[in-house]
């Protein structure tokens, strides 16, 4: 139980750190056009940001579980659109490049992978962003980028930018690492065998439990389905639909930052919803992944 407890501690600590530098840049930029740029700057990056689900799709492919919580912190502060946070976190694929490479997996198929969530990433990001436009049309209540520090109740604006983004990246630092000592305590006690037995138990049925495997907060989720596809447990298209739901700590993020928990749950909802189509659509083509 002990060993259990401090390899825990140690995992939740080592993915926590890591998302350091990437938080604290994200509450800086946040802080520079909160404290830096009029209002007319502001709704400027605004606009400007109708390219945002290409960008956030390309950025989001990389490696790193660190671009899907800044992304969200940027949304949660209405920088950035809601078709730019979902392609981020459709396009983000956690553990996965690092297995398929240490597995020795050939590089076209790894390839083919990436390009295919960062396609349906990017087309559900601009669909989102189109629809929502659609919607808001005529609207003459525009919605504003969020002062960070209001709506945090802080006034640590007032210590200057610096310091100010050093306290909200500490704060969501200890809040993320609480809740990822919870979800690696939960794995370890079900077992990521448990998991994975769960999965491949359900071929039938791979991309509805995958994208739901995916929705777990933790890097185990990538590892799990990844690992499955190498041994040939699940085909490509659950696969994807796991990998496409499986955000990272994206979500963490999401409910601590973004006040509106029913809207929250609706981008949940979305990220499953399109996870499950995409890996059925790719079943019914027997696409060869």
């Amino acid at each position: 139980m002990g060993n259990i407890l401090l390899h825990t501690l140690e995992h939740a600590f080592t993915d926590t750190i890591k998302l350091l530098p990437f938080l604290f840049i994200t509450y800086l930029i946040m802080e520079y056009i909160e404290n830096k740029t009029s209002e007319n700057a502001k709704q400027s990056i605004k606009k400007a940001g109708k390219w945002g689900p290409l960008i956030g799709g390309i950025v989001g492919v990389v490696p790193q579980c660190g671009f899907s919580a800044s992304a969200t912190n940027l949304y949660a502060a209405r920088v950035i659109s809601l078709g730019t946070l979902i392609a981020v976190y459709l396009s983000t694929s956690d553990e996965m490049l690092p297995i398929l490479l240490s597995e020795s997996v050939e590089i076209s198929v790894i390839l083919k992978i990436l390009s295919i969530k960062l396609l349906i990433g990017v087309i559900a990001g601009f669909i989102i962003d189109f629809v929502i436009r659609l919607r808001n049309k005529g609207n003459q209540e525009e919605e504003k980028i969020v002062d960070l520090c209001e709506s945090e109740h802080c006034h640590c604006h007032e210590e200057g930018i610096f310091k100010s983004a050093l306290r909200h990246t500490v704060n969501i630092l200890i809040y993320i690492f609480i809740i990822t000592l919870i979800i690696n305590l939960l794995v370890e006690f079900v077992g990521e065998d448990n998991i994975a037995s769960f999965v491949g138990n359900h071929t039938l049925l791979g991309p509805v439990i995958s994208s739901l495997v995916g929705l777990i907060p933790n890097c185990a989720a990538s590892v799990v389905i990844t690992n499955l596809y190498v041994q040939n447990v699940i085909n490509g298209a659950s696969l994807i639909a796991g990998l496409l739901t499986g955000a990272g700590v994206g979500l963490i993020v999401l409910f601590r930052m973004n006040k509106n928990v029913n809207q929250n749950l609706k981008i949940v909802a979305l990220i499953y919803g399109i996870g499950v189509f995409s890996g059925i659509i790719l079943q019914l083509l027997n696409l060869n992944i």
